[in-house]
């Protein structure tokens, strides 16, 4: 039995494999603990409070740009926060590939990546219809996010092994913390100085912020600096095993509907009689309570099943979606919605550790970095289809007067669509029992 203790578990990929220390030389920064490993874990924390954390506060902007007679009569708003975070998901197996063929250019890349948000943010804020800033701060921001963020997922198993699990899960919480403290922030400036000037603010913070943290998203052992004479190919036959191809369907049905509450809650709470501040709180106690459950399932999932893990990811969120956002007539219970809806969905990703050692024991040749970043693009793949989608399931407000609760506000639709991707998400549990994985 494969697991994350085992450091032959996961394949490095090339451009990771270890380097003999000179007699001259120090000896590298010891593995799972220590100040360079809590500082470059640190370090990827802010980076991703800063990075997603904005992505994932779209919901605060979406219910802005929908009362503004420049882009409130658009059907594409909710286009751009899924290309915001679609991209940043789906992009990775491209940019892990560059990153594997020159290491030696990640921490260049990760300053290059910062820099290319912080002008996407800028020329977005020049936006005067929706497809410039589906351009800017949907595209071109995920872009420079990705470049970005990259080197934080494909450095971590050089400092991090028998934590391996803990430390993503505990990077991953940083998505919660950014999006609990952004979306106050962000709904303040809206409501004080517009998207312009909001826009503005955010990108000379993220600057300042993220700058510094490039010196600490540093490999442990130097990578090689030797010249690359052909493109490294990444062994990608994983790709057509069932283990993989299973876990991806499953994976790639839960993220259709899991980003339509952090970006419909704020909206949906307005129609049922909330102020700005209260709109707000909805995505705020949603992330918040994201933080706890990253850093729980990334410690679980060290020493549980993945799909036994899964399948409290999604039997938590189904049922939260069903028996609470369904029934919310009022805030009370939206606000129970969210904290439980956080707590279970917003762990689903750190699950990933599992499913990675899953598809390396059945595959020896497959690199763990690889399967995450297939991993991501299909979440990628979901969270984009389900902009248009959800556009699509709330046309027209179907149900109303038809139905009761929140079932019969015009959300109805959404509120069942995302429930069924919850429960099919956590079908690998199903399939697990059935000897299929």
């Amino acid at each position: 039995m494969v697991n994350l203790s085992d450091p032959e578990s996961f394949q490095k990929p090339p451009s990771e494999h270890p380097v003999t220390a000179s007699q001259d030389s120090p000896p590298p920064p010891p593995l799972d603990h220590g100040k360079d490993a809590w500082l470059f874990l640190a370090a990827c924390f802010v980076m991703e409070a800063l990075v997603w954390g904005f992505a994932f506060t779209y919901g605060v902007f979406q219910d802005y740009y929908s009362t503004l007679p420049a882009f409130q009569n658009s059907n594409s708003i909710a286009i751009i926060g899924t290309c915001a975070m679609g991209i940043m998901y789906l992009d990775l197996p491209i940019i892990f590939t560059l990153y594997r063929q020159y290491p030696t250019l990640q921490r260049t890349g990760c300053a290059l990546g910062v820099l290319l948000m912080c002008l996407s943010l800028g020329l977005s804020s020049l936006s005067t219809t929706v497809p410039h800033l589906i351009l800017t701060q949907g595209i071109f921001y995920a872009i420079g996010g990705s470049i970005a963020y990259s080197p934080c997922i494909l450095l971590m198993e050089d400092w991090f092994d028998k934590r391996k699990g803990l430390a993503f899960g505990v990077m991953w919480a940083g998505t919660g913390l950014g999006g609990a403290i952004l979306p106050i922030v962000m709904q303040r400036l809206l409501d004080l100085y517009g998207f312009r000037t909001t826009l503005r603010a955010f990108a000379i913070t993220l600057f300042i912020l993220t700058g510094p943290l490039v010196y600490f998203v540093k490999p442990r052992v130097p990578a090689p600096k030797r010249p690359s004479s052909r493109i490294s190919i990444p062994n990608l036959k994983f790709l057509s095993s069932s283990t993989f191809l299973l876990f991806q369907a499953f994976n790639t049905i839960e993220a259709l509907g899991y980003f339509l509450p952090s970006l419909y809650l704020p909206t949906y709470a307005r129609s049922i009689g909330a102020s700005g501040t209260l709109e707000a709180l909805t995505v705020i106690l949603l992330n918040v309570a994201s933080v706890a459950g990253c850093v729980c399932m990334g410690a679980i999932i060290d020493h549980l099943d993945v799909t036994t893990c899964i399948l409290i990811s999604a039997a938590g969120s189904t049922l939260g979606v069903f028996l609470l956002w369904g029934f919310s007539v009022s805030l009370p219970p939206l606000f129970i919605f969210a904290i439980v809806y956080g707590l279970f969905a917003g762990s689903y990703t750190s699950t990933w550790p599992g499913v990675m050692r899953d598809v390396v024991r059945k595959e020896g040749s497959a690199e763990s970095s690889m399967v995450f970043a297939c991993l991501a693009a299909g979440r990628g793949v979901g969270n984009i289809v389900s902009g248009p989608l959800s556009e699509a399931l709330l046309k027209g407000r179907p149900w109303v007067g038809d139905v009761g609760y929140g079932f019969g506000s015009g959300y109805g639709s959404l509120i069942v669509f995302t429930g069924v991707t919850g429960v099919v998400g956590g079908g690998s549990y199903c399939v697990r029992r059935m000897g299929w994985l």
